[in-house]
């Protein structure tokens, strides 16, 4: 904007031509660094996991039509408080905006009597503001959002009544009554991970003896999770479940065994693993 005060944009047709000279200088800016970007990223992803095309991921399926469970989505705790937290954002950005601009207010009647250029400078000076104001409030509230988020995962894999009554009972039973709650918490457990498989954004495999179930919500987590992973049969049933729900499955076998050896279930992916992953997920939308 450094020579915006100089210009003299009187006319429509200079507007016109100025929005032009704009343009185009932004493309021939992007352009060097946007077709290395998007060459680089589909060759490594190739390179991963070679040109590979699914279909069954893309057939749809009558079941996630049912207005039964998309109701019971809507009204659930979870779709509350995410109301709640879009209702939030659009207050902080609405406040802001409305601060900024009243505080500016007696900036806007000597705009009469100015040029475009002024006025245009003027109108990106402030823009600014509300945008920096508006990224570092939204910056404050993705943290504390994840340590919600944190929390919640946290309380969801708490033991119930039922399960503490049953460790109780384990601590003062003989062996073999142990065995069996101990069998039973675990199959709770699985069956609590494999319920979240559908949710999964993709499944990446060994691909054979290992299944690891990712997903990434950009407006919620601050890198992709982990919410389900097992090896063996667990790993088949994982895959099966995925396949139900048309998952998409990914083959990569060192990504896999990393992503199975350092990450636990809820946990974020380690940042050595946000490339590897990034082109797994960035395939698997360009599918979708």
């Amino acid at each position: 904007y450094q020579h915006l005060d100089t210009l003299r944009l009187n006319t429509v047709s200079d507007v016109s031509a100025f929005s032009v000279e704009i343009f185009n200088k932004l493309f021939l800016i992007m352009i060097p660094w946007f077709v290395p970007i998007l060459i680089a990223g589909m060759v490594g992803n190739i390179g991963q996991v070679g040109f590979e095309v699914h279909s069954e991921p893309l057939r749809p399926k009558l079941t996630k039509l049912n207005p039964i469970a998309g109701l019971k989505k809507l009204i659930s705790a979870k779709s509350l408080v995410e109301l709640a937290k879009s209702i939030m954002k659009l207050l902080i950005i609405g406040g802001i905006s409305y601060g900024l601009i009243k505080a500016e207010m007696k900036g806007f009647p000597p705009l009469m009597q100015q040029e475009v250029g002024d006025i245009l400078l003027f109108i990106a000076r402030v823009a600014f503001k509300i945008l920096f104001l508006v990224c570092l409030a939204l910056i404050i509230l993705a943290f504390f959002d994840y340590i919600y988020q944190r929390w919640q995962f946290e309380e969801s894999i708490k033991m119930t009544k039922q399960e503490v009554k049953d460790e109780h009972k384990q601590a003062e039973g003989d062996p073999k009554v142990k065995g069996r709650i101990r069998k039973v918490q675990l199959e709770m457990a699985a069956r609590r991970m494999m319920e979240a498989v559908p949710e999964a954004d993709v499944v990446i495999t060994n691909p054979v003896h290992l299944a690891v179930a990712l997903k990434f919500e950009a407006s919620e987590m601050i890198a992709p999770t982990v919410i389900a992973k097992g090896s063996g049969h667990i790993a088949e049933r994982i895959k099966k479940i995925a396949g139900q729900h048309q998952v998409p499955t990914v083959e990569d076998k060192p990504l896999a065994q990393a992503l199975f050896k350092m990450v636990e279930i809820g946990e974020f992916i380690p940042v050595e693993l946000y490339r590897a992953v990034a082109e797994i997920l960035a395939y698997v939308y360009r599918l979708k």
